[in-house]
């Protein structure tokens, strides 16, 4: 079966709510937006499909760098819901900013090293050679000191130099769900830092809440709401978005086919390669 690319581009219309009738103009319906759709970027990311608050806010057109862009009111919910618990935010998917439902969020979670009590989790597998020195320091300087601005916590964690792998450290903490961004300070030169706190102090439920979910389980439905969300993918582009293993993605669509929930050998009009499908863009 073919899809046109007509049909494509107005089912991602829909659910990215980037018609100008549907689109976002409160932090309420960007709330619900998150809850809706699971999980997407809070900007347009390039090469990799999926719908993003900016492009719910002003529509199909890129990120400008205009701060008076009507589009940027989205940085503001952000910050304005940062510490209002109602989602999940971090550096998550392709390590960019990612809002995450509290309904996803376990999901995500069970994919994580996070199997038992974080914290031993957390030094078994730095034991293991599988960490770097840096996320220990970050980590360990939270768990002593409580929350704390991104100035603060570099001070804390002795890693202030330029080149001290602080940032690929709490990304890798971020991507492993062990650490996120919590509030906003005024601190440093820009009066505008990030307060970060461990993710087990700030969702103390979140490992509980994961813990009946099977990695296979999480994969389907989180591959479940994707293509949700795009109408149309390749098994490519799910295995570079979740960054599992080509086997791993075949083996999870290919049971969502069976149950009745994609439609597998589809093409896309002007487009090389074979997509799987969700039954609404195809039926």
């Amino acid at each position: 079966m073919e899809v046109s690319q007509k049909s494509l581009h107005e089912y991602r219309m829909n659910t990215y709510r980037m018609k100008p009738g549907r689109r976002l103009t409160s932090p309420r319906q960007a709330v619900d937006f998150v809850n809706q759709r699971g999980f997407l970027f809070l900007w347009p990311i390039k090469d990799v499909e999926l719908p993003s608050l900016w492009a719910a806010v002003a529509g199909e057109r890129p990120v400008t760098d205009d701060h008076d862009d009507p589009g940027h009111i989205t940085w503001s919910w952000k910050d304005q819901l940062l510490d209002q618990r109602v989602w999940y935010y971090t550096r998550m998917l392709k390590r960019k900013n990612t809002f995450i439902s509290l309904e996803l969020a376990p999901y995500f979670y069970a994919l994580t090293p996070n199997f038992g009590s974080p914290e031993e989790d957390f030094y078994d597998q730095y034991q293991q050679g599988q960490l770097p020195l840096e996320t220990k320091l970050i980590f360990e300087a939270l768990l002593k000191e409580g929350p704390l601005d991104t100035l603060s916590l570099r001070k804390a964690a002795h890693l202030t130099g330029k080149d001290s792998g602080f940032t690929r450290a709490l990304d890798l903490l971020q991507v492993d769900m062990r650490v996120l961004p919590v509030s906003i300070s005024e601190a440093g030169r820009w009066h505008y830092a990030f307060i970060y706190d461990l993710t087990h102090r700030y969702f103390p439920d979140l490992a509980e809440s994961a813990r009946p979910i099977s990695e296979s389980q999480a994969r389907q439905k989180l591959a479940q709401k994707y293509f949700d969300s795009l109408g149309a993918a390749t098994a490519r582009q799910t295995t570079a978005l979740f960054h599992w293993t080509p086997e791993i993605t075949e083996r999870t669509l290919n049971y969502l086919v069976k149950e009745n929930l994609l439609t597998a050998d589809i093409t896309l009009e002007g487009q090389t390669g074979v997509f799987f499908a969700c039954h609404e863009l195809v039926h």
